[in-house]
């Protein structure tokens, strides 16, 4: 198919310590969580004086885009918009309805199936595109005149959890974490893998798990190591809602207590960039942990702008502009382009209490 343009779909992040309320009321519109949650997860980004890491990190993935589209083609112009935050995607698609694009391909910053890794971001996209249904008074004049302004068809790239390039860039990085272990404490490291926690009511509904362990045994099995384990950070619900376990915290404990490991590597592969939730949950609560247990710990960067990474992104583009090969690994196979239906829906959320 023909597309014109490329759009980068990110979470997004405050840039300051004004952002900061307002980004986190944007990401919790709509849920019943209470502001003194919303008030403490504030305090993390004060930590680092208002700034999340994201949306530079994101300019820089785009960069490396722009620059591996223009060596090796296809020569697309690239877009970026945030679900959360500035670059918003609705002001994104009309900057792109401006400059004439009719078709593009979104890349989701998210490498696994969930409803808010994947169907929430479709959600978002097509929400946008609802809002620039409703002409503004330019574009209404312009119709006018005979040059209508259509909607932009967006359609989403696949998921990439088990494509060789997101293995293979994921394998490099827990290598150079693994060389910060010190050699006195080498004889029996344990690779951590770390993943968002979600809802057990979503978890149950979507195949994030099963993606987040074929990727743990392919990167485990390419490395060698045998002693490793899947564990969840940053969950955020309700106390009585059930979320995927065990937390970080919890099982470094355990690690110490039942002398699991001389060692631990924490690999975040839930992410593909070191933002907000790594710095602060792992850099600095897990490394804390650590150092108080005097467990040697490393922490493994995330993909980021690795070249095996961004040479997979122009794959998954080529995939759709020319058919290219749609490669996997593991046993899982390559993801379907459009999801079905009903795949990875909303999670049941806790019913709000009432007062007679």
């Amino acid at each position: 198919m023909n597309y014109d343009a490329i759009l980068i779909v990110s979470f997004g992040g405050p840039e300051s310590h004004a952002d900061v309320i307002p980004f986190l009321e944007n990401v919790l519109r709509g849920r019943n969580v209470p502001r003194e949650r919303m008030l403490a997860v504030a305090e993390h980004y004060y930590h680092f004086d208002g700034k999340s890491p994201i949306n530079q990190q994101t300019r820089e993935l785009i960069a490396a885009i722009e620059r591996e589209l223009a060596a090796h083609g296809p020569k697309l112009p690239v877009y970026w918009g945030n679900r959360n935050w500035h670059p918003m995607l609705a002001d994104t698609l009309r900057h792109m309805q401006h400059d004439g694009i009719r078709r593009a391909l979104a890349f989701v910053t998210s490498a696994y199936s969930s409803y808010s890794g994947c169907r929430q971001y479709r959600e978002d996209i097509a929400r946008a595109q609802s809002e620039i249904k409703t002409p503004t008074s330019a574009a209404q004049n312009a119709a006018e005149m005979g040059h209508p302004n259509p909607v932009i068809q967006i359609d989403k790239l696949r998921q990439f959890f088990n494509h060789p390039g997101f293995i293979e860039a994921t394998e490099d990085r827990l290598r150079d974490a693994l060389n910060e272990i010190p050699a006195s404490a080498r004889e029996n490291v344990q690779l951590v893998y770390v993943a968002h926690s979600i809802p057990m009511s979503m978890a149950n509904s979507c195949d994030y798990v099963r993606q987040l362990e074929e990727v743990r045994k392919l990167v485990s099995a390419r490395l060698g190591i045998t002693n490793d384990v899947l564990v969840y950070q940053s969950r955020s619900g309700a106390p009585g809602q059930p979320w995927l376990e065990p937390d970080i915290l919890d099982y470094l404990r355990d690690v110490k207590a039942r002398n699991v490991a001389s060692a631990v590597v924490v690999a975040p592969i839930s992410f593909i960039s070191d933002h907000m939730e790594v710095l602060y949950d792992l850099d600095i609560e897990a490394r804390q942990l650590c150092d108080s247990l005097g467990l040697p710990m490393a922490r493994a960067k995330t993909v980021g702008v690795h070249p095996k990474f961004i040479s997979m992104i122009r794959e998954l583009i080529l995939e759709r502009t020319a058919g290219g090969e749609r490669r996997a690994l593991g046993s899982l196979g390559p993801r379907v382009d459009v999801c079905a239906d009903d795949c990875c829906p909303a999670p049941q959320r806790p019913a709000r209490p009432t007062h007679t």
